[in-house]
């Protein structure tokens, strides 16, 4: 049933303009906006798509020709230069394919492809305990940062420890896959491997005498303990910078050094008297004992020679009783008067002649003298 405005709206054939029958599209001045043709639009974005295009005959051939243009540049961005100290790891849809080694090479090119190339030649420096101006290094205007630095000894002392971690990548797949952050986790593991090396050492041995060996031991474990996580991380150095007692006890700390010292002057000083006297003494004794070596030698030897002797005198004593005692009375009386200043001289030998003021005694002095 046709719908009829009771107020003669724009939709009622009777509507005073000009004449016509009832239907909508009624030429009056009241009509309603027309529709868009649909067909036309299409027409017209073809017509405009089409006078981008080549004109002639060749259209289709050229359309061909740009695309293959357009794929051979997309082919050549797949090349590809991985510098020397670099590392190429190369990507497939995100998920890595294998790496490569310092040159010209070729991959699958974005968005298919990716190609990451870290530096793994360059010393990566990180410093725990402190925050320093220059790197590498604790700087005069070093702040110290007491939750990183204090540490537990061996012997139940704290001690106050700055440290610097020297590191670099040794595979760059490992470390760009297996852990979020890199830096990060080889601070907070250098630090934990610090704290078990110092937890099994005394407190003067941290700060004095085994310092390096200290660093060697947490370097050891600090590269056990990323290629447990498989890092992809070198550990090249552990330096420490600073091993000192808390900066609240560190004068009680100096006084008992200097005591200790002390200590070990006076050790010295008696250790360098004893390794003087005793070879002295010891030089003595062994003269001592070859003194008396040869002395006991000389009157064991003397005392069989004697005995020999009176043996031998015993047995011509035995053969010739007569004439050997009376060679011994005149070897006695020898032995009596050889020092004696008196001169006997026998009448029966010519004693007469003899002139009386003859210094004899003068002359045995005198040739006693001269021997």
């Amino acid at each position: 049933m046709p719908w009829k405005s009771q107020g003669g709206g724009p939709w009622d054939g009777s509507g005073g303009g000009g004449g016509g029958g009832g239907n909508g599209r009624g030429g009056g001045g009241s009509s309603g906006p027309t529709p868009p043709d649909i067909e036309e639009l299409l027409r017209r974005g073809q017509d405009r798509f089409k006078s981008f295009l080549p004109s002639g005959g060749g259209s289709a051939r050229g359309i061909i020709l740009l695309v293959a243009a357009v794929i051979a540049v997309w082919l050549g961005s797949g090349f590809y230069r991985v510098d020397p100290g670099q590392q190429g790891v190369e990507l497939l849809f995100g998920k890595f394919v294998k790496q490569t080694a310092p040159g010209l090479n070729y991959w699958f090119p974005s968005p298919i492809g990716e190609v990451l190339k870290p530096n793994v030649e360059r010393t990566n420096t990180i410093t725990v305990g402190f925050r320093g101006l220059g790197e590498g290094s604790r700087s005069v205007g070093a702040r110290d940062v007491p939750q990183e630095s204090l540490m537990l000894t061996g012997d139940q002392n704290i001690i106050d420890i700055d440290f610097v971690v020297q590191w670099r990548i040794k595979n760059a797949a490992d470390y760009l896959f297996n852990i979020r952050d890199p830096e990060g986790t080889v601070k907070i593991a250098a630090e934990s491997a610090m704290r078990e090396i110092i937890g099994q050492t005394a407190l003067e041995d941290a700060t004095t005498g085994k310092r390096q060996q200290v660093q060697q031991q947490s370097r050891i474990l600090l590269q056990q303990i990323l290629d447990d996580y498989k890092a992809g991380v070198a550990i090249a150095e552990i330096q420490l910078q600073k091993a000192d007692p808390p900066a609240e006890v560190i004068d009680a700390f100096h006084d008992v050094q200097r005591a200790r010292q002390d200590q070990e002057r006076s050790i010295n000083e008696a250790t360098a008297y004893k390794n003087d006297i005793v070879p002295k003494a010891k030089g003595k004794s062994q003269t001592m004992i070859q003194a008396a070596s040869a002395y006991k030698e000389k009157i064991t030897k003397e005392a069989d020679g004697e005995a020999k002797r009176f043996l031998s005198v015993y047995e011509t004593y035995k053969m010739a009783k007569d004439v050997t005692t009376r060679r011994l009375f005149l070897e006695r009386m020898q032995q009596v008067f050889k020092d004696s200043d008196k001169v006997i001289i026998d009448k029966g030998q010519g004693g007469t002649g003899v002139v009386p003021y003859l210094p004899l005694p003068e002359l045995q002095k005198r040739q006693r003298g001269a021997k």
